[in-house]
């Protein structure tokens, strides 16, 4: 990682005027989600994809068949959300009370008043690039500074960015511009361009393009050179092969996706090309079918609460809120606090409420 704090990556002005929502392929009688629909589904299926994937997190394919077989519910008596759920809550507020005027100083004040300045409390659960922000902070550090620790290429972005393509439905271009400036605080480099892909994804997520496009618009707005685009590309190859393999078996797809990128023996499973590659792999081989896409990303084990959250919010935004199955909605309840205090109470779909934009503002 480079000690010094690089410059944010080039994005082209965002399109002042939102555009329609599309319907996606759903069943006959059944009407297009509409924008809250989508909302939802993108927040709710987030949560849902951290809680399914919380139990495996850094356990290896092998090691989570030997214990459960091949995941295809919860395996926790009480399921619930990460840290992955609680910041994406936490940037979820800042987003909703800033908008598009979101600054970094914004940022970072909510970073001191929610978090740094409070007692740590538990904080469980947090990833490296998390407490070395914190730590920065705390010594008095202001962004971009905060973000210069050993993990700014880790996936704590990513795992927080779905609100900004929520929020900016429609608009890949914004949803990437708005969370670079949230990442700036805590990430760098493909740190930040882990977050933004994942928000561009959701934003045409949002409009209803179809899982092609949504793949696109993640990767149209990250340098093409870099880790997180190559690392993106390759799996997201593997999973298109292998959903057009007549002899593809759920074992075979997450082995092809999987091998696409990562690394074998590396220790560290929060990496950002990783992690978002397996997410986005996983999409695309369920071809954006909600549970397929989830269970996908939480069987490849590494970083699954965080692979898994990516992928429910791509899929939620674009299926909407009912493609998700109902005993699964209904384990998500109001987050605990475990890793930030100050969210506990907070849910996932309320934050959805306030981001989404009402069905009759996304005009043509």
């Amino acid at each position: 990682m480079s000690a010094a704090a690089g410059p944010e990556p080039p994005v082209r002005p965002a399109p002042s005027v939102p555009v329609r929502l599309r319907p996606v392929a759903r069943g006959a009688g059944q009407a297009a989600p509409t924008a809250r629909d989508r909302a939802r589904g993108a927040m709710l299926g987030l949560a849902v994809g951290d809680a399914l994937g919380a139990p495996v997190e850094n356990m290896k394919p092998s090691q989570i068949r030997e214990r459960w077989g091949r995941i295809e519910d919860f395996v926790a008596a009480a399921p619930a959300g990460t840290d992955d759920t609680e910041y994406a809550i936490f940037s979820g507020l800042l987003l909703a009370e800033h908008g598009a005027r979101l600054s970094l100083a914004h940022v970072e004040s909510a970073w001191h008043e929610r978090i740094a300045d409070l007692d740590e409390g538990p904080f469980r659960g947090a990833g490296f690039s998390e407490r070395g922000t914190l730590e920065n902070l705390r010594r008095g550090l202001a962004a971009p500074i905060t973000a210069q620790h050993r993990h700014a290429w880790s996936d704590g972005l990513a795992m927080r960015a779905a609100p900004f393509g929520v929020f900016a439905a429609g608009r890949p271009v914004e949803a990437a511009r708005l969370v670079a400036i949230d990442g700036t605080v805590s990430h760098e480099g493909e740190g930040i361009y882990g977050g933004q892909a994942v928000a561009a994804g959701v934003a045409a997520a949002m409009a209803g393009d179809s899982p092609d496009v949504v793949v696109q618009a993640a990767l149209s707005v990250i340098p093409e050179d870099s880790w997180t685009s190559r690392s993106l590309q390759r799996a997201v190859s593997a999973g298109r092969r292998a959903r057009h393999d007549p002899g593809a078996t759920p074992l075979s797809v997450e082995r092809a996706v999987r091998s696409s990128v990562v690394i074998g023996g590396y220790p560290w499973s929060d990496l950002a090309p990783e992690a978002v590659g397996l997410a986005l792999g996983a999409f695309t081989a369920a071809r954006g079918d909600f549970a397929g896409s989830v269970l996908t990303a939480v069987n490849m084990g590494r970083d699954a609460d965080t692979t898994a959250a990516v992928a429910g919010a791509l899929a939620g935004a674009l299926r909407g809120e009912s493609a998700i199955p109902g005993a699964w909605a209904a384990a998500i309840k109001p987050v605990r606090g475990t890793c930030l205090p100050s969210m506990a109470g907070h849910h996932v779909l309320d934050i959805a409420d306030r981001l989404a934009p009402a069905d009759e503002e996304v005009a043509s």
